[in-house]
C-alpha cells in the first residue's frame, strides 16, 4: 500500500513538471510571436514612409535663381542649387562648394573649391563656374544677390579649384556674402543666358535636380551625383505646383494638395482655416528699433536712456501698430545666433524708471520730469524723427510718444519726408529716430557701433572690439567679443530694440517631421521628413 502511494506521488510529480515545461514553451512561443509581429510592424512602418512631397510657388517667373525676382523661388532654390558657403540654423558660416577661404589682405581672398563635385549632368564643377556666376550676377543689378557681389572688383582663376577675389574696398565678414547659388558655365556655354530655354531646368550640384517641367509643375528628384550623400533624405521626389495667385495656392493647401507653405500674411487662417496643419514661427530679418543720440544734452545720460527703455511696452507698440506678424526684439542679431547667448529680457519696468531718473536728479513735477540745469528748469523733452510716408512706423511713433507722455517724458514727433529723413539720418540730427533695417546676412554691427553710427555712440571698449573683430578666426574668441558687445548694449542703451517680423512655416499634418528653419533656409531638417498619405 505504501509502495502504491509513493508511486502515485511520483507520477503526480512527473505530471506537474511536464505541465510546467509545456507552459514555459507556450509562453516563450507567444513572446517570440509578439516580438516577431512587433518587428514586422516596425519594418512595415518603415516601408510605408512616403517619399514624395509637394510644395508650391505663386506668381512664378523662372527657376533660375539669379534671374528670378520671386522670393519663394529663392527659398526653394536652396533644395536645388548650392553656394560656396552656407548659413547654418544658428547663423554660422559653413563651407559648401568652397573647402577653404583665406583672407590674404583686407581686400584679397583666396578660395579653394571642393574637389570631386559634379554637376547633375556628370560634368565637373570648377573655378570657371564660380567666375561665370559672379560675372552674371554683376550684370543683373536687380538680382537679390547683387549686394553680395557689388564689392567684387576682379576674379582671377588660379587653377581649376582655386580663385582669387579682389574687392574694391574692405567688407566686414565678406565670406558670408559668398552665399549666392552657383550655376554651370558649361551648361550655359554659347547661349543667351538671360533668355535661353535652358533656364527652365538648369543643371545643379545640389541635393535635388530638376527632372520635369510643365506649365503647372516642376518636378525635383534626387541628384544621383550629389557629393554630400550622407545628408540624403527620405524624400526623393518633390513636386512644385505653380499657381497664378497666392489665393489659389492657399486654397490648394486647404484642400490637401500641398504639404508645406510659408507665409507672412497675418490673415492666412481666413484662407486655409484653422485645422489640419502645424505652424512654426521663424524670426525674420526686419529689425525695428529706436536710435538714441547719445551725444544730445539729455540722452547723454545713460540713466535717461535706460528710463526711456523701461517706459516702453513693446507688446503694446506691436499690438497697436505692427500686428501679429511681429514679435518683440532687443538686440540687432537674430535670436539663436551662435555669437551671443541672448536672453528673453523684459526691460519694461515703470518702477525702475522712477529710480533711474531720481538717481540722476530728475523730479516729477506737474506730471513732467524736470530738474534745474544752469539755474534754469529743464524738462525731459525729446524730438522723435520718423519717416512720414510709412504709416505703420508713424503709428508706432505715436504710440511710443503716448507711452512716454504717460510717464512724464515729453516727445515731439517730426514727420520727415524722404529727403529730410535721410538728412537727419546722415547727420544724426535728432534725439531719437524710429528705424527699420533689414539685417545683412553677415553678423555685421557696423551700422550700430562703427564710425558715424546711428546713435553717435563712441565707447572705447566697443570701438576696440569693432576695430579687429573681422580678423578673429577663433570661434570662442569671436563669441566672447560679440557677447561683450551684447552686454554693453544692454548696459548703456544706445538703441532700444522694438520688434522683428515673423515668417510662418505651415505644414500639412500628413508631412511628418520637425520644421527647423530660419529666414535663410526652411529646409534644414528635410532629411528627417516623410509623408503618410
Amino acid at each position: 500500500m505504501k509502495n502504491n502511494l509513493f508511486g502515485y506521488i511520483f507520477i503526480l510529480f512527473i505530471i506537474i513538471i511536464m505541465g510546467f515545461a509545456i507552459y514555459r514553451v507556450k509562453v516563450q512561443n507567444a513572446s517570440n510571436n509578439e516580438n516577431s509581429n512587433s518587428s514586422s510592424a516596425s519594418t512595415e512602418q518603415e516601408v510605408e514612409k512616403g517619399t514624395e512631397m509637394t510644395i508650391a510657388i505663386s506668381n512664378f517667373d523662372t527657376i533660375n535663381p539669379i534671374i528670378t525676382s520671386n522670393k519663394k523661388v529663392q527659398d526653394i532654390s536652396k533644395l536645388i542649387y548650392e553656394s560656396l558657403v552656407n548659413i547654418t540654423e544658428d547663423y554660422k558660416l559653413e563651407y559648401t562648394l568652397a573647402s577653404e577661404i583665406a583672407k590674404n589682405s583686407s581686400t584679397i581672398y583666396i578660395i579653394k573649391l571642393r574637389q570631386g563635385v559634379k554637376w547633375s549632368d556628370g560634368s565637373k564643377f570648377t573655378s570657371d563656374d564660380v567666375k561665370f556666376t559672379i560675372d552674371k550676377l554683376k550684370e543683373n543689378e536687380n538680382t537679390v544677390y547683387a549686394p553680395n557681389v557689388s564689392p567684387i572688383q576682379e576674379v582671377d582663376i588660379i587653377d581649376n579649384y582655386t580663385l582669387r577675389i579682389i574687392l574694391s574696398h574692405e567688407v566686414t565678414n565678406f565670406e558670408y556674402y559668398l552665399n549666392f547659388p552657383i550655376l554651370s558655365n558649361t551648361y550655359y556655354y554659347d547661349t543667351d543666358f538671360w533668355n535661353t530655354e535652358k533656364n527652365s531646368s538648369p543643371t545643379t550640384t545640389g541635393q535635388f535636380m530638376i527632372s520635369e517641367v510643365t506649365n503647372n509643375t516642376i518636378v525635383l528628384e534626387k541628384n544621383t551625383n550629389w557629393w554630400n550623400t550622407e545628408k540624403n533624405s527620405v524624400i526623393n521626389k518633390i513636386t512644385i505646383n505653380l499657381y497664378s495667385t497666392v489665393a489659389e495656392l492657399y486654397n490648394a493647401f486647404k484642400m490637401g494638395s500641398i504639404d508645406l507653405i510659408s507665409t507672412e500674411n497675418a490673415s492666412y487662417q481666413d484662407y486655409i482655416g484653422t485645422i489640419g496643419y502645424d505652424v512654426t514661427e521663424i524670426e525674420g530679418r526686419e529689425y525695428i528699433f529706436l536710435a538714441l543720440n547719445t551725444q544730445s544734452s539729455i540722452l547723454s545720460d545713460t540713466n535717461v536712456r535706460k528710463a526711456i527703455r523701461a517706459c516702453i511696452d513693446k507688446n503694446r507698440v506691436i499690438s497697436n501698430s505692427y500686428g501679429s506678424m511681429y514679435k518683440t526684439s532687443n538686440f540687432p542679431l537674430n535670436t539663436g545666433s551662435f555669437l551671443i547667448d541672448e536672453q528673453e529680457e523684459n526691460f519694461y519696468n515703470l518702477e525702475e524708471k522712477d529710480n533711474l531718473l531720481k538717481s540722476s536728479g530728475w523730479e516729477l513735477r506737474n506730471g513732467v520730469w524736470q530738474k534745474i540745469v544752469n539755474y534754469r528748469t529743464t524738462q525731459i523733452e525729446l524730438n522723435l524723427v520718423v519717416r512720414a510716408n510709412d504709416g505703420t512706423r508713424c503709428r508706432a511713433a505715436e504710440d511710443i510718444k503716448n507711452q512716454l507722455a504717460e510717464q512724464g517724458i515729453l516727445v515731439n514727433i517730426i514727420y520727415a519726408d524722404d529727403s529730410t529723413y535721410n538728412s537727419y539720418l546722415n547727420n544724426v540730427n535728432y534725439d531719437m529716430m524710429l528705424c527699420s533695417i533689414e539685417q545683412p546676412i553677415a553678423p555685421d554691427l557696423t551700422t550700430y557701433f562703427g564710425n558715424n553710427n546711428l546713435a553717435n555712440y563712441n565707447q572705447s571698449e566697443v570701438q576696440e572690439i569693432m576695430s579687429y573683430i573681422g580678423n578673429i578666426t577663433d570661434e570662442n574668441e569671436l563669441k566672447s567679443k560679440y557677447q561683450r558687445i551684447y552686454e554693453i548694449f544692454n548696459e548703456e542703451v544706445p538703441y532700444i530694440g522694438i520688434a522683428r517680423n515673423k515668417i510662418l512655416a505651415v505644414k500639412n499634418t500628413e508631412l511628418v517631421g520637425e520644421v527647423k528653419a530660419n529666414w535663410y533656409n526652411m529646409f534644414y531638417n528635410i532629411g528627417e521628413w516623410y509623408t503618410t498619405n
